[in-house]
């Protein structure tokens, strides 16, 4: 029998980013030893680091850099830059050209984690083989240009594992100075905490494209679904999201918690965030649900937010 040629093996067997993968362990193998170093202190470092580098994945990695949903001044975005990367999700350049390219191909072709390949790959395999496309700077830079041209965002890129390592030394130095509980600290304040949120936001690829309501007629099968809003700070009203790309609110109902939004409005409200985008009209009642995608967002009215 002939042998298969090397593009039909690679295909079969796609070169693997072992980066990646070899990271993702490290964390899972870290998570292991989570119950033999409980303590109260860690699970609140647990909690606060959450809430923190979420904020800095959904306010400034997404809503901000992604989607520039609202304004701010060079200082705040930086410091939401840095809160992104204590998620350990990648340096902001790379993480928001993936974005791009999902809103880009929503559900086809191109797609990164399309569930239309499964729910296993939308949720936890896209980011195991190694594409070019997307984790190559050469090529993923093209749909960042705009960062690409700031050199503090090109350095964050660059540097980025640097930023997680420095919180775990301060982490164990200042739980051992607290109760002799670095380790403890760590364990919590990284491996959990970065595994829990690597969940959650891998949620908003797999479960809010298989499961929930849709309010708006998009083009692709993105859904609304409350409890992955909980866990994501707001990002979980998906539907909403892809209706809306430059909506700064994603909840957009009374009820659809957002916690994201609520923190850009207090932003707003002390004159750190300006021309925050909400959709027009999107929650008076003579609006039907069938509204197409795409269509513009205003600038929220108020004293603190300008118009654009």
């Amino acid at each position: 029998m002939k042998s298969r040629s090397h593009a039909q093996r690679a295909r079969r067997w796609p070169k693997l980013n072992w980066a990646h993968i070899l990271w993702f362990s490290f964390i899972q193998a870290g998570v292991v030893l989570a119950p033999l170093t409980f303590c109260w202190s860690a699970l609140v470092v647990c909690i606060i680091l959450y809430l923190l580098a979420g904020l800095g994945v959904t306010m400034g990695y997404h809503r901000l850099l992604t989607h520039r949903s609202f304004q701010t001044s060079r200082v705040v975005e930086y410091l939401l830059s840095v809160l992104g990367l204590l998620a350990n999700q990648g340096g902001p350049l790379q993480w928001v050209a993936v974005h791009r390219v999902h809103h880009q191909h929503s559900d086809a072709e191109g797609d990164p984690h399309s569930p239309g390949n499964g729910v296993w790959w939308a949720h936890l395999l896209w980011w195991m083989p190694h594409v070019p496309a997307l984790d190559e700077p050469r090529h993923y830079r093209r749909y960042v240009t705009d960062l690409s041209r700031d050199p503090v965002h090109r350095a964050l890129q660059r540097y980025h594992i640097l930023v997680p390592l420095a919180l775990a030394g301060l982490l164990y130095g200042l739980g051992e100075l607290w109760a002799g509980v670095g380790l403890s600290w760590v364990i919590w304040g990284i491996f959990v905490r970065t595994a829990l949120l690597y969940h959650a936001t891998w949620l908003v690829n797999s479960a809010t494209h298989l499961w929930g309501y849709r309010t708006y007629q998009t083009r692709d099968r993105s859904t609304n679904l409350w409890w992955v809003a909980l866990l994501t700070l707001g990002e979980g009203w998906h539907n909403n999201h892809h209706a809306f790309p430059r909506s700064a609110r994603h909840g957009l109902r009374w009820w659809e918690l957002d916690l994201t939004y609520g923190f850009i409005r207090f932003l707003s409200l002390v004159s750190l965030a300006r021309h925050v985008h909400v959709p027009g009209k999107v929650l008076r009642p003579a609006l039907v649900p069938s509204r197409r995608a795409g269509e513009a967002c205003t600038v929220l009215p108020g004293s603190m937010v300008g118009n654009e």
